[in-house]
């Protein structure tokens, strides 16, 4: 086996085992998942990139339904397909639009909205704080 044939395997046995990984620790180390490909199957849950984020990181998305990738069905283009993840330098959420109940925030959840930190107070939260403040309210870091 040369060089090659064992990077190979080696990143092969850690994607696998990234599959385990929760959602904040799968942020720290996104170039470890696959990138997206047309006419996959991917299975819901799962952990792939799909371009950079606004650091030059690669973008990591989380699977939300079970499908068949297709060229014109890219990460950002489908939001019940693929769910954005991302962090701030301080390690909060930022706020992204949820798809739908399988990403809706959670009483308690605290995200960054524009620069300002946020806690929901209900649990199945789908709105902005722009949208309808009345269910969120602003977080003062400890």
């Amino acid at each position: 086996m040369d060089k090659r044939q064992a990077t190979a395997q080696l990143r092969r046995a850690l994607q696998l085992f990234a599959t385990s990984l929760d959602e904040t620790t799968a942020l720290e180390i996104p170039s470890v998942y696959p990138a997206w490909a047309p006419d996959r199957a991917y299975a819901e849950g799962e952990y792939l990139t799909y371009g950079v984020n606004s650091v030059g990181d690669p973008q990591l998305y989380k699977v939300a339904q079970a499908h068949t990738s297709q060229a014109e069905w890219q990460p950002g283009t489908i939001p019940s397909l693929y769910t954005p993840l991302g962090l701030t330098e301080d390690g909060y959420p930022v706020w992204s639009p949820p798809a739908g109940a399988h990403d809706a925030y959670n009483a308690g959840d605290i995200v960054d909205y524009n620069g300002t930190l946020y806690r929901s107070t209900i649990d199945g939260n789908v709105w902005s704080p722009d949208a309808y403040p009345q269910v969120w309210e602003i977080y003062e870091k400890e």
